[in-house]
C-alpha cells in the first residue's frame, strides 16, 4: 500500500505494530537514512541494536543469498521486544526475497525494513510494496520540511523554547539546508541554549547557521544598500575567490533592491509594504531591510534598478572587453553612494 507524505511521518514516528514491512525510497540519501533511522528506533527502541533485536543487511548481499532475509525474519531473539531486519540499498534483484518474506509473515515476527534510492513506476519492487496488503511503500521527495517535521525534530533536539520569530527564522533556513544539515544545525543550537531559560531567538538561529555563499552574496547587497563603500572590496573579494560569477551578482542584487523597491513604495509605508512580502522576511533580516528601504526613496531605488539593469546588459553585450568583475564593483560602488544621498 502506498502512503503519503502526510500518513507516512505518522507511521515513522509510530509504526503499526500489525504490518509485516515498509519499504523507504527516494533520490536523497540522507533523508531515506533520516526515516530509516526513526522508523527503527521506534520498533526496536534505542536499545534494539544493541540487544541484538535489529539485523542489517545489503541488498547485494541479499541478492546473492536470497534465504538470509526469511532466516533473519523468523529468527528467536535472546533478549525479548520488538525485532527488526533492515536491507539497505535494495535494488529490483531482492523483490523475490523479499515477496516470500513478506507472504509468510506472521505477528510475532521481525518487520522487514527496506531502504532504496529513486524508484520508476515500473520497478518490480516498488510494485510489491504499494500492492501488498500487510506492507507499505514511502517514497521521499526534496520538498522543503513542513511545520510538523520541524516541530518533530525540535523535539528530538531538546529545543522547546522557540518564540514565534525564531519559528519562522527555523522554517526559513529549512527551505535552503537539507533535512541533514538542518538536523545537525538544531543539535548545535541545543548545545548553544542548553541550560539556558531564555527563548531562541531569530539573532541566535543566525548566528548558528552554517555559513553559505549565498550568505555572503546577502551581505554584499546590505553592505551597498547601507551605504558602507569602504566593505565593497574585502567582500567582492571574497565573493571572487568563491567563484562567483559577475552575472549572478547582478542578478541576485536585482532581487535584493526590487524588494527594497516594493517596501519602499507601498501605499501605506515600509512598514506595512514589509508586511505583505511574500515570502514573508523574518528576524534580523525583517528589522535590516526595513530599515534600508526607510533610507531609500522610492525614485532612488528606480535609480539603483535602472544601474543594474544597464551593467547586466553591458556584460551581456558582443563588444565588451572590460573585466566583468570590475564592471560590476564599479557598479556596486557607485549604488553605494547612492544610499548616502
Amino acid at each position: 500500500m502506498k502512503l503519503s507524505p502526510r500518513d507516512a511521518n505518522g507511521f515513522f514516528r509510530k509504526p503499526y505494530p500489525a504490518i509485516a514491512g515498509l519499504l523507504i525510497y527516494g533520490e536523497d540519501v540522507m533523508r531515506v537514512a533520516m526515516k530509516r533511522q526513526e522508523v527503527i528506533s521506534a520498533i526496536t527502541g534505542p536499545e534494539g541494536e544493541a540487544e541484538m533485536r535489529l539485523t542489517r543487511m545489503n541488498g547485494g548481499d541479499l541478492r546473492r543469498d536470497p534465504a538470509q532475509l526469511m532466516d533473519a525474519v523468523k529468527a528467536t531473539g535472546f533478549f525479548p521486544g520488538p525485532r527488526a531486519v533492515l536491507v539497505e540499498e535494495a535494488a529490483d534483484g531482492v523483490s523475490e526475497a523479499v515477496k516470500s518474506a513478506l507472504s509468510d509473515w506472521h505477528q510475532g515476527d521481525a518487520q522487514i525494513i527496506v531502504t532504496a534510492g529513486s524508484l520508476t513506476a515500473r520497478s518490480s519492487l516498488r510494485k510489491l510494496f504499494e500492492g501488498a496488503k500487510n506492507a507499505y511503500a514511502a517514497a521521499l521527495y526534496n520538498d522543503p520540511m513542513g511545520r510538523a517535521e520541524i516541530e518533530a525534530e525540535l523535539s528530538r533536539a531538546g529545543l522547546t523554547g522557540v518564540d514565534r520569530d525564531a519559528m519562522g527564522a527555523l522554517e526559513h533556513l529549512s527551505r535552503d539546508l537539507t533535512p541533514g544539515d538542518f538536523r545537525q544545525t538544531l543539535e548545535k543550537i541545543a548545545l548553544y541554549k542548553y541550560q539556558d531559560p531564555v527563548a531562541l531567538t531569530p539573532d541566535e538561529v543566525t548566528l548558528n547557521a552554517p555559513a553559505s555563499v549565498e550568505a555572503q552574496m546577502d551581505e554584499i547587497f546590505h553592505v551597498l544598500a547601507e551605504g558602507r563603500t569602504s566593505d565593497i572590496a574585502p567582500v567582492m573579494r571574497r565573493l571572487t575567490a568563491q567563484g562567483v560569477a559577475p552575472v549572478t551578482l547582478l542578478i541576485m542584487g536585482t532581487r535584493h533592491f526590487r524588494t527594497l523597491f516594493a517596501i519602499a513604495s507601498a501605499p501605506g509605508g515600509p512598514a506595512q509594504g514589509i508586511g505583505k512580502l511574500r515570502p514573508p522576511i523574518f528576524g534580523p533580516r525583517r528589522d535590516r531591510m526595513l530599515r534600508q528601504a526607510q533610507n531609500w526613496s522610492a525614485s532612488r531605488l528606480e535609480g539603483a534598478l535602472t544601474l543594474l539593469m544597464d551593467t547586466d546588459l553591458t556584460l551581456r553585450s558582443a563588444g565588451q572587453k572590460a573585466p566583468q568583475m570590475a564592471l560590476v564593483e564599479r557598479a556596486f560602488v557607485r549604488l553605494a553612494f547612492l544610499a548616502r544621498r
